[in-house]
């Protein structure tokens, strides 16, 4: 099974928005990030007890888990997918960590309903989880977000089989990327991804690899770094 083409440049996703410069998850942080130059939003999605997509990290308020709470009893900076969508348009790309597997139907709606689907990536921890969000959708692209050691196939295999599911891109943190491994999966047509990065040197040495997205809270030295690998 293929996916959608591959990528014409590295992304650089703003982790929770511009994490760094404003209050994570809220408008305000993503609508900054945007403002700051970068094309690419990263954030994590629930669904409410009244199934409405909502972007959070930690996922519960004063101790009740998001899943057990409506909307309406919700905090205002809280938002919704849909606000991101209202608020900042459709122009970037928006990667989603579906802690909250129910989650992915209604993001998939409210993309669609935005026209934003191709421009979504959704991202889970278990690549099992992702085969039917592809059976759901042939235009949102999907990441396995996993590490080194929960693989249990070589990276060849294991790119061989993402290939086969229409899963596109592994995620890993930075310093477990290799060149090789980077290798790999482009022979596959597939994309890696790394997080957690922070620092300006830590940046540049994951370019250097080809890694084709970074994902940082710091919006400022993500930009510098992607600009100085042109």
């Amino acid at each position: 099974m293929s996916g959608p083409a591959p990528l014409s440049s590295p992304i650089g996703f703003a982790h929770r928005g511009a994490r760094a410069h404003a209050r994570e998850n809220t408008l305000e942080a993503f609508a900054l990030a945007l403002e700051m130059g970068a094309t690419a939003l990263e954030s994590d999605v629930w669904l409410t007890a009244d199934g409405v997509a909502v972007l959070d990290h930690d996922g519960e308020v004063d101790g009740a888990p998001l899943p057990e709470r409506s909307v309406a009893e919700l905090p205002d900076w809280i938002p919704t997918l849909a606000d991101l969508y209202r608020e900042c348009g459709t122009d970037f790309e928006l990667s989603l960590d579906v802690k909250h597997d129910p989650a992915a139907g209604e993001v998939l709606r409210v993309a669609r309903a935005a026209g934003a689907v191709r421009r979504l990536w959704l991202c889970h921890w278990n690549w099992k989880a992702l085969i039917p969000w592809r059976e759901a959708s042939g235009e949102v692209r999907l990441v396995d977000s996993t590490s080194i050691r929960h693989m249990r196939t070589p990276p060849a295999e294991r790119a061989k089989r993402m290939q086969a599911l229409g899963i596109d891109a592994l995620n890993l943190h930075h310093r477990e990327w290799s060149r090789e491994l980077v290798e790999v999966l482009h022979a596959r047509g597939r994309l890696g991804f790394a997080w957690d990065l922070q620092e300006a040197g830590d940046l540049e040495a994951a370019l250097s690899l080809g890694v084709d997205a970074v994902y940082s809270d710091w919006v400022d030295r993500m930009l510098a770094a992607l600009a100085e690998r042109g």
